[in-house]
């Protein structure tokens, strides 16, 4: 199956938004419970992906190994190439929080729906106009709710630079796994995709000396909780929905983890929202609606030169 088809916008079903709904919830937890935990990010990125493929093994094994059979290397490369992306949107997003502020990282990485957007229509997928407003306004939410505060020096430059490409490699994460997804399980995609993130991740915390181990017993639990909601309730149920909704309604709905974020912020942590906090998550809500109300089953055109 072509890119072309894996990479189209669909309108989500029922389930397929109930699956979603869940996936954001676990997201949202994230952020919050990270922010607990005095062990490096290097470490958490890794140990999540690490035990989340470990996780989904025995369910490979067993209920869809009927699914393994058959399979060749280049039924895997997709998945591959995701881990990859995903080890990159790591590695590009989390150096930029320290170079850059919070509030413009934040905005940046997550005009993620916009580049799986741009690759579809290049393509040969012919979005419709309320599709692009929709992300505008979405994006625009995002912005308004981090309360972007611009810092004019060459490091936060760089870190604007680098929370960008952080939100490039996680559309590279969505769009691979939106095209693994066309002829592998969620399982086997999500063990070999995991994988290759937490082999390349350990690689690089040891080549900058970033230790993976000798942390205390509550950062070990909060780990393992930021496992469970965010790397298999999260990751793992959007991996699911991509087959059938495709990348950019996807990365879409992970816009909703900012406002997700912000309401668990403020119930476990006690952190007041921003004040445009309101009407950015008014535009994320608007944004989403109008991408959703908007997809369709693809006009497919020829690529653009």
């Amino acid at each position: 199956m072509s890119s072309t088809d894996a990479w189209a916008l669909h309108r989500p079903g029922g389930r397929d938004v109930a699956i979603m709904a869940v996936a954001v919830v676990g997201v949202s937890l994230s952020g919050p419970m990270t922010a607990l935990v005095a062990a490096p990010a290097l470490a958490i990125a890794f140990w999540r992906n690490a035990a989340g493929a470990a996780a989904l093994l025995p369910v490979l094994l067993t209920r869809e190994r009927a699914a393994t059979r058959g399979l060749r290397w280049r039924d895997l490369l997709s998945s591959v190439v995701g881990g990859l992306f995903l080890a990159g949107h790591f590695a590009a997003w989390l150096p930029s929080l320290s170079m850059t502020t919070v509030a413009a990282s934040i905005a940046l990485v997550t005009t993620t729906p916009i580049w799986t957007a741009l690759a579809a229509r290049l393509s040969g997928v012919r979005l419709p106009a309320q599709v692009w407003w929709g992300l505008v306004l979405a994006v625009g939410g995002v912005a308004l709710i981090a309360g972007v505060d611009v810092t004019v020096s060459w490091t936060a430059l760089a870190g604007d630079g680098l929370a960008l490409l952080g939100a490039i490699a996680a559309a590279g994460y969505v769009l691979a796994g939106a095209k693994a997804r066309q002829t592998l399980s969620t399982s086997a995609y999500a063990v070999v995709c995991y994988s290759t993130c937490a082999v390349v991740v350990a690689v690089a915390a040891l080549a900058v000396g970033v230790p993976l181990t000798g942390f205390s017993a509550r950062d070990w639990w909060l780990i393992a909780g930021i496992t469970v909601v965010a790397q298999l309730l999260g990751h793992t149920l959007f991996n699911l929905v991509l087959s059938t909704v495709g990348p950019t309604v996807v990365g879409l709905a992970i816009l909703l983890e900012v406002p997700g974020a912000l309401l668990v912020a403020l119930v476990l942590l006690q952190q007041l929202p921003p004040l445009l906090a309101l009407p950015g998550m008014a535009l994320v809500v608007v944004g989403v609606a109008l991408v959703v109300r908007a997809s369709r089953p693809p006009t497919v055109v020829e690529p653009l030169t």
